[in-house]
């Protein structure tokens, strides 16, 4: 099956939910988040935000503004308007996953320490390196608390931290990163 027509599946599954069991039920909430992720797959944003709205409001109503499902239904957003370079929308919907990620579930939980490098990653593109560094120390801070400077995350945050120290030209901090992580390596750039 093509995953245009795995889109179309859901589709139709999605309104037969909303007619049998009600726009606000729980599965065809589940449908409707899954038709919303092919649809992000696929790279129809603006129809997906649409989608994913609506499961956000549905989700809220139903489990409240700081489940979990809900956090992640902010930071599913927040990429989405990442990809679609509104870095405005993009923030907004990281803030509030993040302020309720530390609300329900820690500073230091390993959830929300993706949501501060989500939101650096955004100020690296609007070229707010100032910005950009201090959440992306806070988000390996985070990690390195919980799982360690050898987890995949906290590796994958110093890489994308380098390519932000790099393109600001912050040389000292750069260094300093290099030496804590020394899997690092400085790269030329032209």
């Amino acid at each position: 099956m093509s995953r245009d027509e795995k889109i179309e599946k859901f589709r139709d599954l999605v309104k037969r939910m909303e007619r049998a069991l009600g726009e606000e039920n729980a599965v065809t909430l589940r449908a409707l988040n899954t038709l919303g992720g092919n649809l992000e797959d696929k790279e129809e944003y603006e129809e997906a935000i649409k989608v994913d709205e609506r499961y956000l409001a549905g989700r809220m109503k139903a489990i409240g503004e700081d489940h979990t499902d809900t956090l992640e239904s902010l930071n599913n957003l927040g990429t989405i308007y990442r990809n679609l370079e509104n870095c405005e929308k993009a923030i907004e919907y990281y803030e509030r996953a993040l302020k309720g990620k530390e609300k329900t579930l820690g500073k230091n939980h390993p959830n929300t320490p993706g949501t501060v490098m989500h939101i650096a990653l955004v100020y690296g593109v609007l070229n707010d390196y100032e910005k950009a560094e201090e959440l992306f120390e806070r988000a390996l801070e985070g990690w390195e608390a919980q799982v360690g400077k050898d987890h995949k995350d906290t590796k994958m945050c110093s890489e994308i931290f380098k390519i932000c120290l790099e393109a600001s030209g912050n040389c000292e901090r750069l260094a300093e990163l290099i030496s804590s992580y020394p899997g690092l390596a400085f790269e030329e750039v032209d």
